[in-house]
């Protein structure tokens, strides 16, 4: 399977600050890979060196079989590139945005209208409409739209639907998707848990450094210890309850539950009688599968806290 990126080793530092640490990984052609961890975890950096803003300190990386240093020219005609934060001309309307940056790569809306149709025809009825007008959700369809309108080998999307809104970020996955009809791969990080499980590889990245990379059922599985999930009425009373329990491992609130982990495999007999001696008498208790956010706080480490 040919390889799109093969990174070694990369390192990047700002004056004392370690953005990235000896990062190693590789993404294979038409997949869609995901990078998730939280905010200064170096995803942004990684993705400016992928697509040659930056350059790394250490280290070597291949994008599309070309260096990523000596070809930045070849490369930035192949690679599409979608930042954070909305980056288009806010007073230009939707479609000369998108007609200046066809220019700017030598085609034009109409040559490569077929790839970008699927997004393009949720705001085409809006294309008079100036960019700076447009909810989050059509600004997202706008810059998607102008990072594919030169038909890109390579497409980098740097947490493309954080504060859109459910609907718009499950039709944008959903156009992701079609995208590897095109034989076009997509690195993409994300916030959130569950796009995570739409990609088809995720990495999981935490100060500057990757602690695993397997496909989503991969890290759930790969979780080592029985987890359990506890739920009362007072939810934050339990939550301190749970974490002065002697057996207690780990203890985080997720929805309307709290994901534990003990020292014990089964801790239920010892937990019930502390719980009651605490006076939560409405608890319930179960065993359930961890989710991709359960493995990375393990991997993190965090898990071997005990608190107090």
């Amino acid at each position: 399977m040919q390889k799109v990126i093969e990174a070694s080793g990369i390192a990047k530092n700002f004056g004392s600050t370690q953005a990235l640490r000896g990062i190693s990984f590789d993404v294979n052609e038409g997949e869609i890979f995901g990078f998730i961890g939280p905010d200064g975890a170096g995803k942004t950096t990684l993705f400016r060196i992928i697509t040659t803003l930056y350059l790394p300190d250490e280290g070597s990386m291949t994008v599309l079989g070309v260096d990523c240093v000596k070809g930045y020219r070849k490369l930035r005609e192949n690679i599409g590139y979608m930042p954070g934060r909305f980056s288009l001309y806010m007073d230009l309307s939707v479609e000369e945005n998108l007609r200046f940056y066809a220019s700017v790569f030598g085609t034009t809306i109409e040559e490569n209208y077929e790839l970008i149709k699927d997004i393009y025809s949720h705001i085409e009825p809006f294309k008079t409409r100036l960019a700076g007008q447009l909810s989050g959700g059509m600004k997202q369809k706008l810059a998607l739209s102008c990072a594919l309108i030169h038909k890109p080998r390579l497409l980098v999307l740097d947490e493309p639907t954080t504060g859109v809104d459910a609907v718009s970020r499950t039709e944008f996955w959903e156009m992701l998707g079609k995208l590897k009809a095109h034989n076009i791969t997509v690195v993409v990080s994300t916030p959130y848990m569950d796009e995570a499980t739409k990609c088809d590889r995720v990495a999981l990245i935490q100060e500057g450094q990757i602690l695993s990379v397997n496909p989503p059922e991969v890290l759930k599985d790969s979780f080592t210890r029985k987890l359990f999930y506890v739920k009362a009425s007072d939810k934050y009373n339990l939550l301190k309850i749970l974490r002065s329990f002697p057996l207690t491992i780990s203890a985080y609130p997720f929805g309307d539950s709290i994901h534990t982990t003990f020292s014990k495999d089964n801790p239920l007999g010892d937990l019930n009688e502390y719980l009651l001696s605490k006076g939560i008498n409405d608890f319930s208790i179960s065993e359930g599968r961890a989710g991709i956010e359960d493995r990375f706080l393990e991997l993190m480490g965090t898990e071997s806290i005990h608190y107090q």
